[in-house]
């Protein structure tokens, strides 16, 4: 089962020449990316999960309805937010949609299981920070689904064999060839592979001349898109089974 799942944040990055880019317009060109990413994923019939940026949900009410009404998963990605506002911010989203709010994403700030399962969340999909030099670290990682506190605990994927995890970064540099036969080789021995991308990674970096390092720019925007099409393209040629996370932990 390949667990498809984009994260919903903002480009933080600075710009040159000092030119500004403020909230609002960091927020506009978020949404043109996550419409893109939606384009894509009805033209293949497939469906995702979005865990959208806690700070920036509010702001986001007919995207997040559009990516609702699509069939799409919404959760939350916690980046630096307190208890309070992930509370109050899933009762909102909860009466807004009418819908249950399963999951929650969290990185480098991270809310202990029992307070988030007090909350009403069903599931953590915890991600670790993309370093450059991972590959030349051995890297291991239990690829089972376990349940802490009355809560599940889905692990990030990584592949058995390259070592590589399904991160954002390596979606985005790895040829497709390559990362499509570690993919399926990893299928073979795993039950699911959850491949999280950020929708930031959509963005036409040197249209807004955002200071981004070259290893983070490179295959950016519209390159980005054409990779995301091929690879749906390959899912379906190949009849692979995908699912929003929700439907696939319960």
């Amino acid at each position: 089962m390949i667990l498809l799942t984009f994260n919903l944040i903002n480009i933080e990055s600075e710009t040159k020449n000092e030119l500004q880019i403020s909230d609002v317009e960091r927020l506009a060109i978020t949404e043109a990316n996550t419409k893109s990413v939606l384009r894509i994923l009805d033209i293949h019939e497939v469906k995702a999960s979005f865990f959208i940026e806690i700070s920036i949900a509010e702001k986001l009410k007919n995207l997040i309805k559009a990516i609702s009404a699509q069939g799409h998963e919404i959760a939350f990605y916690n980046k630096n937010s307190s208890s309070s506002q992930i509370e109050f911010t899933k009762k909102w989203a909860e009466d807004f949609l009418e819908k249950q709010i399963r999951g929650i994403r969290q990185k480098e700030f991270k809310i202990g299981e029992t307070e988030l399962k007090l909350m009403g969340f069903n599931y953590i999909s915890n991600i670790d920070h993309a370093d450059i030099l991972f590959p030349f670290k051995r890297l291991k990682r239990d690829s089972e689904i376990t349940e802490e506190n009355g809560i599940s605990i889905v692990p990030e994927s990584i592949s058995p064999y390259s070592q590589l995890p399904y991160n954002d970064f390596v979606f985005q540099v790895l040829p497709m060839k390559y990362y499509q036969n570690m993919l399926f080789e990893t299928l073979k021995k795993d039950d699911f592979v959850l491949v999280y991308l950020d929708t930031w990674q959509f963005t036409d970096v040197k249209k807004y001349n955002f200071k981004v390092p070259f290893h983070r720019s490179f295959n950016c925007g519209k390159k980005m898109e054409d990779k995301l099409e091929d690879f749906l393209v390959w899912i379906n040629e190949k009849e692979l089974a995908t699912s929003r996370m929700k439907d696939y932990i319960f």
